[in-house]
């Protein structure tokens, strides 16, 4: 019987950080520097990768590829995203202790992993750097996983590597994929937790794909929220999500049925 033992979260846009604004800003920034503006879209897209990567995949996107080769005549090089990436590092820590508040529903998530014996792990596009501010913002928050891996942690391989997934699975005693459950708010969680062979699992209140903070989700009609949660969902499972949860507060529910599921 296949009950759920472990569930492994991302952290911003899931666990912290209502809508993941915190890298935003930091990599529009770092773009500007460049000489290339860039749209909220277009940081989106690829986050959750391991952030020297995200900055390669848009310098990749061809809009972006297009201006980079129109204002210096070449195309971007690797050299070019780590100049990149030496702006958008101290960008982002300028900004991410401010960021740190958890997401409603994970604290009340907590305590029903913990009544129920099911071990927490954690994995980000974040920097051992980067968490150690995340991870002090969150534990006084009352959040805080048994494990935080990083692509840094793991000889660089970040999402969608599954490799993340896997050093949690060895430091909390986890030996089958078909137990554990990979919870995120991007299409690279949803690669990460398909290419370790989880269950993957996308949420949507809070989350980078649907991109708003908490007080322009909460001034958002009824309608229009409701509008938000059908276009993610369908994007999750596009990217191949097994299941899609609204909050990160239904979590609970999930595991309950596929404890049920497996029993059968």
């Amino acid at each position: 019987m296949n009950r759920i033992k472990g569930v492994i979260f991302d952290w911003a846009g899931t666990t912290v950080d209502f809508g993941c604004t915190s890298p935003v800003s930091a990599f529009k920034e770092a773009f500007r520097r460049a000489g290339i503006d860039v749209t909220d879209e277009e940081v989106r897209a690829p986050m959750g990768l391991l952030k020297r990567d995200h900055i390669k995949t848009m310098l990749a996107m061809p809009r972006i590829a297009q201006a980079w080769q129109d204002k210096y005549g070449a195309a971007a090089t690797d050299a070019d995203a780590e100049k990149i990436y030496a702006d958008f590092e101290p960008a982002l820590m300028a900004v991410l202790d401010r960021h740190c508040d958890l997401i409603p529903g994970i604290l009340e998530t907590m305590e029903y992993l913990g009544q129920n014996e099911i071990r927490v792990g954690s994995t980000t596009g974040f920097t051992r750097e980067m968490m150690a501010v995340v991870t002090e913002g969150a534990r006084r928050g009352g959040y805080a996983p048994e494990m935080v891996q990083t692509a840094d942690s793991n000889n660089g391989f970040g999402r969608p590597w599954p490799y993340m997934i896997f050093s949690n699975m060895r430091g909390l005693g986890l030996s089958n994929v078909r137990q554990v459950v990979k919870v995120g708010d991007t299409t690279s969680d949803m690669a990460e937790a398909k290419n370790a062979g989880v269950i993957a699992v996308g949420v949507c209140v809070g989350s980078s794909m649907i991109g708003l903070d908490a007080q322009s989700w909460a001034a958002l009609p009824e309608a229009k929220r409701a509008e938000q949660i059908k276009s993610a969902r369908q994007r999750f499972y596009a990217a191949g999500a097994d299941y899609v949860i609204e909050s990160i507060g239904d979590l609970p529910a999930l595991i309950e049925d596929l404890n049920a599921r497996s029993a059968a």
